[in-house]
């Protein structure tokens, strides 16, 4: 008997599902960069919802600030790199593995980044986007900027002191790279390189 109301449960959740889809309220299509008739498939083991969100927050339990020991011992975290200036990058577990790296300085975390689409940012922006639609999404609230060195092309969206970065793809014009985390350490790094 215990199973009938999960079953309903399920039902309730699909149909509303079906009514209403998810997206921003008000939307006449899939958004920008998606063809309409087209859809973005999930993996299977990934549900749909704000799991495919990533934000200046962070994504899921990968909360900018969170304690990289901390995510260790909760099982989140795959594999860790010693990296330049003393940042350690890391892959995830459970149902973001795949799916985003993180960073960590200090053993706090400063950055989940993305070479997958979805996740999407709040605004509806993701990887494989070219830098027109970032501009209609964001209007002057973002910009696109360029390395110190000048060969590198990003549109970064500042939120007090943390930013969204979608660096370029190295094939073609566009998003490769989606980036979150917090400005001293995500926009320094695309501006400046890497040290080592």
């Amino acid at each position: 008997m215990r199973r009938l109301p999960t079953i309903l449960l399920t039902g309730v959740l699909a149909v509303a599902a079906a009514v209403f889809p998810a997206g921003p309220a008000g939307a006449a299509g899939p958004g920008p960069g998606v063809a309409p008739g087209t859809t973005v498939a999930l993996s299977p083991d990934r549900p749909a919802g704000n799991t495919d969100l990533l934000s200046v927050r962070g994504a899921g339990p990968f909360r900018i600030g969170a304690s990289l020991t901390r995510l260790t011992s909760a099982g989140l975290i795959d594999w860790t790199a010693l990296d330049c200036e003393g940042v350690v990058t890391a892959g995830v577990t459970g149902e973001w593995a795949g799916v985003i790296m993180v960073a960590f300085r200090n053993g706090r975390l400063v950055e989940v980044g993305t070479a997958t689409a979805p996740p999407r940012s709040p605004s509806g922006a993701s990887v494989g986007m070219s830098w027109a639609e970032l501009e209609q999404i964001y209007g002057p609230r973002g910009a696109l900027i360029h390395n110190d060195a000048g060969d590198a092309t990003a549109y970064l969206v500042r939120f007090g002191n943390r930013v969204e970065l979608f660096t370029g793809h190295p094939i073609r014009s566009g998003v490769g790279y989606f980036q979150v985390g917090l400005a001293d350490h995500v926009e320094r790094a695309f501006r400046q390189g890497h040290s080592c």
